[in-house]
């Protein structure tokens, strides 16, 4: 099987690909090459910026970077599910899952194409921070494009999955554009927790980079915060330090 069918189907024509999600077709095959595909080109990224360590850092980025996004993933994906099929939603589970891993695996792509790049600033420039905080920038711009094409995917299959699609009474209309607006607004919501647990995670998995004065660590003690430590480096780097 190629597992990069369903990827190159995804980024060619998303909306036919939707459709496909919409009416359950293919779900379970589309989940598994998604996985697949996007676990390896976030292991391929991973072990990118593990190398400013050693290899074994590399290795344990390698395993850790499809993790994140994984185990974010599986952390989100009952509230959005429950939420809004309590707003009126009849999509599945299985639709659910397919539509998310579309989107972690567009963000796959997006760094694996940035990769060269990357790889440019790690040989090119020592400086351990600025690679670091360009991979934060990285990380921030292909997850806001994911994020964008999901929110555009939930939004095509919504419009699929509303109620009873044969009743197109003046009552049944109004429910429904309410019913969307609801979940429109839920889905934002739930953006913003995705985005805060997403970025946590990575914090809780630590080191992806590993500083090469420091000692190789599969884990870090738990500390203060992604947002103070990203604010933190961003001020050690402008003060030349």
């Amino acid at each position: 099987m190629n597992y990069f069918t369903n990827l190159i189907y995804l980024l060619r024509d998303s909306q036919n690909f939707w459709h496909e999600i919409s009416q359950n077709i293919k779900i379970k095959q589309k989940i598994y090459t998604l996985l697949i595909a996007s676990t390896i080109l976030f292991a391929i990224y991973g072990a990118i910026i593990g190398s400013t360590h050693s290899w074994m850092q590399m290795l344990s980025s390698a395993v850790k970077l499809p993790a994140l996004y994984l185990i974010t993933l599986a952390i989100c994906l009952p509230t959005l599910y429950f939420f809004d099929v309590l707003f009126g939603s009849r999509l599945t589970i299985g639709q659910y899952t397919a539509l998310l891993l579309s989107n972690i695996a567009i963000v796959s792509v997006l760094l694996f194409a940035l990769a060269p790049i990357a790889i440019f600033i790690l040989v090119s420039s020592p400086n351990y921070r600025f690679f670091l905080l360009l991979n934060v920038c990285i990380f921030a711009v292909t997850g806001f494009f994911g994020i964008k094409l999901f929110y555009q995917g939930i939004d095509f299959l919504n419009h699929h999955h509303v109620l009873d699609p044969n009743d197109d009474t003046a009552e049944t209309t109004i429910i429904v554009n309410k019913s969307h607006q609801l979940r429109k607004s839920l889905m934002r919501a739930w953006l913003i927790l995705y985005g805060l647990v997403g970025s946590q995670m990575a914090w809780t998995l630590r080191p992806f980079f590993g500083a090469p004065w420091e000692k190789f660590e599969v884990m870090r003690k738990i500390e203060s915060n992604f947002y103070i430590q990203v604010w933190q480096s961003l001020v050690t780097l402008l003060s030349g330090n």
